[in-house]
């Protein structure tokens, strides 16, 4: 069982309470019960810290002489957190070997401690690094690379020339190395362009449920290492997502657009093609990234929510702004 003091020691926190404190789980400032843990890192659920139950909380030292209950006092209790429950988490690992329904290709290599679950699939000549899980359905085509420690959930799907690192981890229903959106008009119809690229993934990622990758129409799309993507993400051929960026729920990028490293992309964002943003963008959710963002910094486009009748009155001044600019613009030149 674990104790105040041997998560302390553990992670290299201060605390106060009694060093044996045993905590069997995890819950929120509201909601905890006894031997539960809870912690926070807004300054917005202050006023929830007085009435937990919780038998510890995790903290910055600024609330620890409010804390009701043994606390753990972190300089980040976000992250102290984050690393906590791991601890409480039961795994979802599959048995040793491999399941006799799998279907491995003769040309394929799978390294040691490799486990395979029910009616997976591994095509030819893919490779299957040490440690790696294939749970049930999951498909790795021909000609890809899975590396040590990966985890693919059920139903995951590598379609061909995918090229993980190690301790990737790819949830269920999302496909990487689907054909990119390439086709070119003549005489009337669209002619497709053959995709002959892949898709290249840095070590320690992870990629959402239902969220696709296409792979590059000649060079790989990539994502750097410890990229971040939410569930039913679009990326387009030929995207390259730089190191440590994190990209929220329902994003589209479009193809051969570069994204820096560090950024953070608030969900629904739509970013348009051939375009770069630089290291260390926040694009807001909802926002509309229509040309290169050079800079560092903050950005967000789109109308917050406001009430129907207002927003119906505002909808329909929309349309009056280019008159009203060149009116404004009139009176200005003539001094009125």
């Amino acid at each position: 069982m674990l104790t105040l003091k041997a998560l302390a020691d553990r992670f290299g926190l201060d605390f106060r309470g009694d060093a044996d404190t045993p905590i069997t789980g995890i819950g929120t400032l509201a909601d905890a019960v006894p031997g539960q843990l809870a912690f926070l890192a807004n300054s917005k659920y202050t006023g929830q810290l007085a009435g937990t139950r919780a038998s510890v909380v995790i903290l910055g030292a600024a609330d620890a002489d409010a804390c009701p209950c043994a606390c753990l006092i972190s300089g980040n209790p976000y992250t102290s957190f984050a690393q906590i429950t791991a601890l409480f988490d039961d795994g979802d690992d599959l048995p040793d070997g491999i399941h006799p329904t799998a279907v491995i290709a003769a040309s394929a290599t799978l390294a040691a401690g490799v486990r395979i679950g029910p009616y997976a699939v591994v095509g030819e000549r893919s490779v299957i690094g040490a440690g790696a899980q294939l749970h049930a359905h999951a498909h790795v085509g021909n000609d890809c690379v899975v590396g040590e420690d990966c985890v693919l959930m059920p139903k995951t799907t590598l379609v061909k020339r995918v090229r993980l690192g190690n301790r990737v981890r790819i949830h269920s229903g999302a496909v990487l190395g689907a054909d990119g959106f390439g086709i070119a008009f003549h005489q009337g119809g669209w002619i497709k362009i053959a995709q002959l690229g892949g898709v290249r993934v840095g070590d320690d990622c992870e990629i959402g449920a239902n969220t696709t990758i296409d792979r590059g129409a000649i060079e790989d799309t990539v994502l750097e290492n410890d990229v971040r993507l939410d569930n039913q993400i679009q990326i387009g051929h030929n995207v390259r997502i730089g190191a440590h960026t994190a990209i929220a729920g329902c994003v589209a990028v479009a193809g051969s657009t570069r994204i820096g490293k560090y950024c953070l992309i608030g969900g629904a964002a739509g970013i348009v093609g051939h375009i770069e943003i630089a290291d260390k963008v926040t694009v807001g959710a909802m926002s509309l990234v229509t040309h290169s963002l050079t800079e560092a910094g903050e950005y967000a486009s789109g109308t917050p929510i406001q009430p129907k009748n207002e927003w119906r009155k505002n909808a329909a001044r929309f349309k009056q702004l280019d008159a009203m600019a060149r009116t404004l613009n009139t009176l200005k030149k003539n001094g009125d």
